[in-house]
């Protein structure tokens, strides 16, 4: 281990890094950061960590002098959300100016040492898909066909939201009557880059469903599972009358309009995965996935017929695929075959 770089003051944070690095660099000020990273003769470390105290502006100029430096722009770049506003988290995730942001003291050194190294394969692959296909969209940011992604993302999410708002409010009210309990699901997925955001879908189970996931286990269709821990049961005994229902007719699916809308998803792109199942995938070749965006429909939608099964090594396969061969026509022929394989989706 080569060491890890620290900008701020936070001795907590300074002496969870030594205890996993032995050896690093800290220093109070950005300018003076700048100065010695920018040094060829400087060590490089294998992470980069600010406090997000320092302020948007400042870690922007920050974010920007890294990516700049061919050098420093493939080592992961964290932020410490501690005293950071919830406004301030938002809008780095949403400028994508940072690799991820994290409350350091909170997590164990384990979790912290994961994270850091799931994040040097992720920029490792994305370098190097890049440097083998030029023809493959891989980077979606700043091309021709990010824009022309996000612009239909924009354009399709609020049209359709604006257009089923009264469909909304129908299945919300059957929701309340049907089971006690919030009328949305929410929870933490990981998408693009293992980024972490709030996954919206209208609730189908019963309330607290979630934790509930062990005492279920035996149903599993993934228990001999040697590749990720996820989690389908045929016929899941935690669904709803009226969240069957919505399964069957995927309009449970409809919140992530939002999520679309926001940015944290495309209408095209891999399943946001919840964290117990990313946190499996941080080999090489699986961490591929992660470079391309959560979507709402993909492969697995147009690839899969009623009565069929597919194996976790079947579905990270089509992930992956997706993550090589992406583009706008791509993502324009899956959206067309996708409302031919709702006609055939798996009761779920």
């Amino acid at each position: 281990m080569t060491g890890f770089y620290y900008v701020g003051t936070k001795r907590a944070n300074i002496t969870k890094l030594v205890k996993l690095y032995k050896r690093g660099y800290a220093s109070c000020n950005l300018n003076q950061a700048m100065i010695e990273l920018a040094r060829k003769d400087q060590f490089l470390p294998e992470v980069i960590c600010c406090e997000g105290r320092l302020g948007i502006a400042a870690i922007q100029q920050w974010a920007d002098f890294l990516s700049h430096q061919d050098r420093l722009s493939r080592i992961p770049f964290i932020i410490d959300e501690d005293r950071m506003a919830a406004r301030e988290n938002s809008q780095f995730i949403r400028n994508r100016a940072v690799d991820d942001i994290l409350n350091l003291e909170a997590l164990d050194e384990d979790s912290l040492l994961s994270k850091i190294r799931f994040l040097q394969k992720f920029k490792a692959s994305a370098t190097q898909l890049e440097k083998q296909d030029k023809g493959a969209i891989v980077d979606f940011s700043g091309s021709i066909t990010a824009f022309m992604k996000r612009s239909l993302d924009i354009v399709i999410s609020l049209t359709a939201i604006l257009f089923l708002s009264p469909v909304f409010l129908i299945i919300a009210l059957a929701i309340w009557i049907d089971s006690p309990g919030s009328i949305f699901y929410v929870s933490k997925r990981a998408g693009m880059g293992y980024r972490i955001f709030d996954f919206y879908k209208f609730r189908t189970m019963f309330s607290g469903a979630e934790q509930h996931r062990k005492d279920f286990a035996h149903l599993n269709q993934y228990h001999d599972s040697e590749v990720a821990r996820f989690f389908k049961a045929k016929n899941d005994p935690r669904i709803t009358r009226v969240g069957r229902l919505l399964r069957n007719s995927s309009l449970d699916e409809l919140p992530q309009l939002f999520n679309v809308l926001l940015g944290d998803m495309s209408l095209v792109g891999n399943r946001p995965l919840p964290l117990y199942e990313a946190e499996s995938l941080t080999t090489n070749q699986l961490a591929k996935r992660f470079l391309a965006p959560a979507g709402i429909t993909g492969l697995w939608q147009i690839r899969k017929s009623r009565g069929t099964s597919m194996s976790e090594h079947e579905r990270i396969g089509l992930d992956i695929d997706y993550a090589d061969k992406s583009s706008f026509l791509y993502d324009m022929w899956i959206i067309a075959n996708t409302p031919q394989a709702l006609l055939h989706k798996e009761n779920t």
